[in-house]
């Protein structure tokens, strides 16, 4: 019998390689021959929908402050590139729409965390992914259950959770909600893959990052791999005969 392929996404782009979030790491991570890309949303203060993992620039730009407080001009005026140590300079933040122009040509599926859980920015963010006609090829992830609940019952679109924190552990009525469950690497056990695929619920780990990290997945039985390094990933899975 012929085992299942594995997908290979990369996280933020390849956020261990690449400054994370911006369209350099996407284009650099398409290359290696991933299979999908994870990101995060944000709302700036004039309503932009742009992609930054944290509440703040400071982390990731040479700038300061948290993205809702500042403007899209204010925010591409920022550089994405310096504080990524070797890193190319001169990179700027994308906003969703230049993201998903580029994203949809490629065939790659897209892992979509909304990171900002005001009502505005999760129903601007889906208003915009509908009119890509994404359907089959994209996910919601959110850590709020309210943000999940809300994709769900009023665009219908698929929604990955996570076994940690307030959205299982702490209410189990919300497996319904998910097509597919984030595993950290911490957390993941041959018991937990089994008892989600009982749900009828995916198992997908982050990130491993190593060829023993993502052997260790591979055993579990983890059904997808999110990484911030694809690299071990695909080498191992190709050799494996677990990805093309």
């Amino acid at each position: 019998m012929k085992r299942p392929i594995i997908p290979v996404v990369g996280h933020r782009g390849a956020a261990a390689l690449w400054p994370e979030n911006t369209m350099y790491a996407f284009r650099e991570a398409e290359k290696l021959g991933v299979d999908g890309l994870e990101t995060d949303i944000r709302m700036t203060r004039d309503g932009e929908l742009v992609l930054c993992h944290d509440e703040r620039v400071d982390r990731t730009t040479d700038g300061t402050g948290r993205v809702c407080d500042l403007s899209l001009r204010e925010l591409r005026a920022l550089d994405a590139g310096r504080p990524f140590c070797g890193g190319p300079t001169g990179l700027r933040i994308p906003t969703l729409e230049a993201f998903l122009d580029w994203a949809a040509g490629t065939g790659l599926f897209l892992n979509l965390e909304i990171k900002d859980a005001r009502r505005e920015t999760v129903e601007k963010t889906m208003r915009t992914i509908d009119r890509y006609r994404l359907a089959g090829r994209y996910v919601i992830t959110s850590f709020d259950l309210e943000v999940c609940r809300h994709v769900r019952a009023e665009f219908g679109a698929p929604v990955q959770g996570f076994v940690h924190g307030r959205l299982i552990n702490d209410r189990p009525d919300a497996y319904r909600l998910f097509y597919a469950v984030g595993i950290g690497l911490a957390e993941l056990s041959r018991e937990l893959v089994r008892e989600l695929r009982e749900e009828g619920l995916r198992p997908w780990c982050w990130c491993p990052d190593t060829e023993q990290q993502v052997r260790r997945a591979v055993d579990c039985g983890a059904e997808l791999c999110t990484c911030n390094d694809p690299r071990p990933a695909l080498a191992l899975l190709r050799r494996e005969g677990l990805h093309p």
